[in-house]
């Protein structure tokens, strides 16, 4: 699995926050050249997916899609995880589920949980971090429209105008679930910690900045870590580059 000249890998893309699976439309494209298979998941009152976010109260709830599509998979069928952003949480949650249905979960500039903390941890980590970005960030995300000055000065920084353009007219409100997130157990080594990590660092990220990033990374024992100079935007903005990564990545460890 994971070999491009022979075998097909199944990867799975889960958005981040305020987005849905058409953000994923550059990679997907790439990807599905490149001879595999791709699904491109809309998160709950996210995308084109029918409910409000009045609907959905919890994380779980916010994470139905993910978990049951993980849910419909054939018993031996093993699919690669992406998550970008918030996406990595619904990635882990997913591990904790439905380990032997994973050969791979890769974290791009996202939020990789750790299994000595609360899920919420490392959000209250970027919030301490980054008050004042912290902060911009929830009131743009909580919003339909956005502020597309502060996206162009954070997690667009390196996009094009018409990707930013393309955000503003398909946004949708999101949260972070905090509550919900720092009211959830733990995850588990014997479980999430058993599926095999790889990050790939965004090194211009002006949101989730590398220091966090690594920061994750060295509370998890991650397989192997690519650096590409992104921003947070890397999906859009640093395609081809990503792609590549994802390639490798599932060469090596799916």
């Amino acid at each position: 699995m994971g070999d491009s000249n022979n075998q097909t890998t199944h990867f799975v893309l889960i958005h981040g926050i305020a987005s849905g699976a058409w953000a994923w439309y550059k990679v997907r494209t790439m990807l599905e050249a490149a001879g595999h298979s791709v699904t491109a998941l809309d998160m709950s009152a996210s995308g084109v997916n029918t409910k409000t976010l009045e609907e959905v109260v919890t994380f779980d709830q916010y994470n139905e899609p993910l978990i049951e599509f993980m849910a419909s998979l054939a018993e031996n069928e093993k699919v690669v995880l992406v998550g970008h952003s918030l996406g990595g949480l619904n990635v882990a949650f997913a591990m904790e589920k439905f380990p032997e249905k994973i050969s791979l979960a890769v974290f791009v500039t996202a939020f990789l949980p750790d299994t000595e903390h609360r899920p919420s941890y490392m959000l209250e980590k970027f919030i301490e971090n980054s008050p004042a970005v912290a902060d911009g960030w929830q009131s743009v995300v909580s919003s339909t429209t956005g502020d597309e000055a502060f996206m162009r000065s954070t997690a667009f920084n390196l996009a094009s105008p018409e990707d930013l353009s393309l955000q503003t007219l398909l946004q949708r409100s999101g949260s972070l679930f905090l509550e919900s997130l720092a009211k959830a157990n733990k995850f588990t080594k014997e479980k999430f910690g058993s599926v095999v990590r790889d990050y790939v660092v965004c090194t211009q990220d002006l949101l989730v900045v590398p220091s966090l990033q690594r920061f994750m990374i060295e509370h998890n024992e991650v397989k192997e870590v690519m650096e590409i100079p992104a921003d947070h935007m890397a999906i859009v903005s640093r395609p081809k580059e990503l792609c590549q990564c994802l390639l490798e990545f599932a060469r090596k460890h799916a």
